[in-house]
């Protein structure tokens, strides 16, 4: 673990004992007809996804977050695979220079970051096997105090390109107002779709489901419309029997990914 900050023990009085857990699940996949496009989609995985790269995502939530980076773990791994932690401040200080980005290793990645009130997590779970391969990334912010990590939605479905996402948000423990009362939940809450941009709504199909009076909310979402070539490493006629049976295979994937089945 690398410190980035050092700082004298916190002041806790009057701290917000609220949690507050977002666990963000995105699902990629890609046609493997033949090794080529096997290894193709391995590079890319190893190049868009390894600690470096894993890790600046996550220093980037947490500027969005409002939270301040004190210190980050990552990890690659062989042969593939990474993650990263931080760990969380919950406020920015506005002269703090942003921290070095980690030294060169070889992918797969691990990436963890520690705030003092709170952290996030990330770590890639490839599976390259089979005629269609999939890549998941699994993002976790848990805070206290007055950070809100959903603010941070939109961003991460800017980051990656993702056909199937899994989100899920629950508040825990409780904290107190001025006059002594008891406060299970300081912000407003619907649906996580309230936090998502148009666009992104627009692109998936979502489906909610919800316990409110337990504080406990998920949004699952599936591509709407599938861009075809994209899933190709080689290049690929369309309108063949064989490429069709390749989209229908890596549909079927991510339905069963949507329905947990």
């Amino acid at each position: 673990m690398e410190r980035l900050v050092e700082s004298a023990p916190l002041e806790l009085q009057g701290f917000n004992n609220l949690t507050k857990t977002l666990n963000f699940n995105l699902y990629d996949f890609a046609a493997a007809r033949s090794v080529n496009e096997r290894d193709s989609y391995v590079a890319y995985v190893n190049e868009n996804f390894n600690r470096q790269k894993i890790s600046a995502i996550l220093r980037n939530i947490a500027e969005m977050i409002a939270a301040r980076v004190l210190a980050i773990s990552d990890q690659d791994y062989r042969p593939w695979g990474a993650s990263s932690m931080l760990l969380l401040s919950d406020s920015i200080v506005a002269d703090t220079p942003h921290p070095p980005q980690p030294a060169n290793v070889p992918v797969p990645v691990s990436v963890a970051a520690h705030l003092d009130k709170s952290h996030i997590c990330a770590h890639t779970y490839p599976d390259f096997k089979g005629e269609v391969c999939s890549f998941r990334l699994d993002i976790s912010i848990s805070t206290c105090g007055k950070i809100l990590p959903l603010r941070a939605l939109n961003y991460m479905f800017g980051a990656f390109e993702s056909d199937v996402v899994i989100i899920d948000y629950l508040v825990r423990g409780f904290t107190r107002s001025n006059d002594g009362k008891q406060v299970y939940l300081d912000h407003d809450l619907d649906s996580i779709q309230d936090y998502l941009e148009p666009k992104i709504l627009d692109d998936y199909a979502c489906y909610d489901h919800n316990n409110t009076k337990a504080n406990v909310w998920q949004t699952k979402l599936i591509r709407k419309r599938m861009n075809e070539p994209s899933y190709f490493r080689d290049e690929v006629d369309l309108n063949t029997a064989g490429a069709q049976r390749t989209l229908s295979l890596i549909k079927a994937e991510m339905e069963g990914v949507f329905h947990n089945r």
